[in-house]
């Protein structure tokens, strides 16, 4: 079990590195031909993307649950069926995208408060990257499928050469042809179109043989659809409590003072690595607990759980004796601003509270997924949203930002705890 977790996880794991390196390589090379302006404006439109496209991210978490446990039954009709429902989803989505760009890019004007030379540029970054939405949401669909196929490291080759992609393009636009920020945005949709088409001759590769098996007809069928959307607008609501979390905090962080705002996002950054490797975890949870839950295997359903909680209190014990000993060390390579790091230290015990009070919550996001148990855990997020907003309302006209990192401890801790307690119910083979 420990090698089946490790096969799909460590890859999973290499994937989530390099997804923040597309907008990481697009801000480094207009960081180095641009201005101020430059950088902003891809920061603001980088951000547009990541709250759009974050929102769809049930089309992957969906389609891996379900893929993967119409793997585990052997059902290798509904495995083509469930990846073309999510393939026509992500396809009109997108078109929908595409369509209504001009208001949403109006909105934004609106909604975001930056410099008319800032917002100018952004917006004309969101015009050109927005072409990429068919790419970026078929590739959600071609991920979790091929997750659920119990394959972690066809998503992992795609990641790697888009970012390669992305980045030879990019110089290309923007060194050598001197296109600025059009430049940086061209070079993303190449990447992405580059990362669909690799996905799809992949696929061909690996998977040729079940073309046979496509049945657009019995893929839309409507009864198959309403399942799908059930379980992928549970996921849909689920995903919009942990978007108004993570904008609620950088928002109430930067009321608070610039100082605040940098040390906050310094320490985010630590909970954000902290996520990308109990992600990769999460992700073998949806293959494992999905394929044995598909095949009705009751006892290798409850052991991929046991052991995927264990590596999760490894992991744990790891990140928190590394954020205890060596976390101001840490911060020190984020940035050489010494009152930043030395405000970021005051509230670093709750940073350190973070793995412990949050792996079970990723664990069993995964867990959850695989099992398809997408009511439960829109609820249980549900309360843990609420528990936040009180507990930060609360306590935070008396503990400042002391209170918004306990309200976040006690987010997560609602969130896991509460999946911890419920799993027995849920997670079980029908």
């Amino acid at each position: 079990m420990n090698k089946q977790i490790l096969r799909l996880a460590l890859p999973n794991i290499i994937t989530n590195i390099t997804v923040p390196l597309l907008g990481m390589v697009d801000i480094a090379i207009v960081g180095h031909i641009g201005n101020a302006s430059h950088i902003g404006a891809i920061a603001i439109g980088t951000m547009i993307f990541n709250l759009i496209y974050w929102n769809f991210g049930f089309l992957r978490m969906g389609t891996s649950g379900l893929t993967a446990q119409a793997y585990g039954a052997k059902d290798w009709d509904e495995t083509m069926r469930i990846m073309v429902r999510g393939l026509a989803i992500a396809v009109s989505v997108a078109l929908l995208l595409i369509l209504l760009q001009y208001p949403i890019a109006r909105l934004c004007e609106l909604w975001i408060d930056s410099s008319e030379n800032v917002m100018q540029l952004a917006i004309l970054y969101f015009h050109i990257r927005i072409w990429a939405a068919p790419a970026t949401l078929g590739l959600y669909v071609l991920k979790g499928w091929f997750i659920g196929m119990q394959n972690s490291q066809t998503p992992m080759w795609i990641a790697i050469i888009m970012n390669i992609i992305n980045i030879v393009f990019s110089l290309l636009f923007v060194i050598v042809w001197k296109m600025g920020i059009t430049g940086v945005a061209l070079g993303t949709v190449m990447a992405q179109y580059s990362g669909l088409l690799m996905a799809i001759a992949l696929w061909f590769k690996q998977y040729g043989h079940f073309r046979s098996r496509i049945d657009l007809r019995g893929s839309l069928h409507l009864d198959a659809m309403k399942r799908f959307f059930k379980v992928n607008g549970d996921i849909f609501l689920r995903t919009l409590c942990l978007v108004a979390v993570f904008t609620f905090i950088p928002a109430i962080s930067a009321s608070m003072g610039d100082k605040i705002l940098a040390a906050n996002t310094l320490l985010m950054q630590l909970f954000t690595l902290f996520s990308y490797i109990m992600d990769g975890f999460a992700y073998a949870g949806e293959s494992l607990v999905g394929r044995y839950t598909g095949a009705k295997d009751e006892p290798m359903l409850r052991k991929s759980v046991r052991y995927l909680l264990r590596w999760g209190m490894i992991i744990t014990l790891l990140f928190t004796v590394i954020y205890y000993f060596w976390g101001e060390y840490i911060l020190a390579i984020l940035t050489n601003d010494r009152p930043v790091i030395d405000t970021a230290m005051e509230y670093m015990t709750w940073t350190v509270l973070v793995p412990i009070t949050g792996f079970s919550a990723f664990l069993f996001d995964g867990i959850y997924i695989g099992a398809t148990a997408s009511k439960s855990m829109r609820n249980i997020m549900f309360v843990a949203t609420a528990a936040f907003f009180i507990a930060y309302y609360a306590l935070a006209p008396q503990l400042g930002n002391n209170g918004l990192w306990i309200a976040f401890l006690i987010f997560l801790t609602l969130r896991g705890g509460l999946m911890w307690l419920w799993n027995g119910k849920v997670i079980r083979v029908n």
